[in-house]
């Protein structure tokens, strides 16, 4: 089964992609890996590491994961730093879902820093 953030490398399946970020066996080593993490933790309705990879200074109380949305695909458009030896990283991405209302594409450039040597999500760039 190709991960759900279709894979890293392309076609990669989840037990070799996102798995072991998702079950706290490893971390995301850049900014687009720990986007697709967190991508398949929302395809997965995974809140733990949604939380635990939010900054704490921007996390919600409530993740508030909806039940009825289906996660269809990832792409990423573009990053920005983010690599090993960076401290900040952009990745700009489009997924597709689809819920009790129909389909939809958000599209996001996401703002990543590093906090205690590991990726977080910061928040969403205007």
């Amino acid at each position: 089964m190709i991960c759900p953030c279709s894979g890293m490398p392309p076609g990669a399946d989840y037990d070799n992609c996102c798995r072991p970020a998702l079950d706290a066996e490893t971390w995301p080593t850049t900014a687009e890996a720990l986007m697709r993490s967190r991508y398949t933790a929302f395809a997965r309705g995974n809140e733990d590491h949604l939380f635990r990879t939010w900054h704490a200074k921007t996390r919600p109380r409530d993740i508030g994961l909806d039940s009825d949305t289906v996660w269809l695909g990832l792409e990423i458009m573009d990053t920005t730093d983010g690599l090993e030896t960076d401290e900040t990283g952009t990745v700009h991405f489009r997924a597709t879902c689809r819920d009790n209302l129909g389909e939809h594409t958000l599209e996001e450039n996401s703002a990543f820093v590093r906090r205690a040597g590991r990726w977080v999500y910061l928040d969403a760039l205007e």
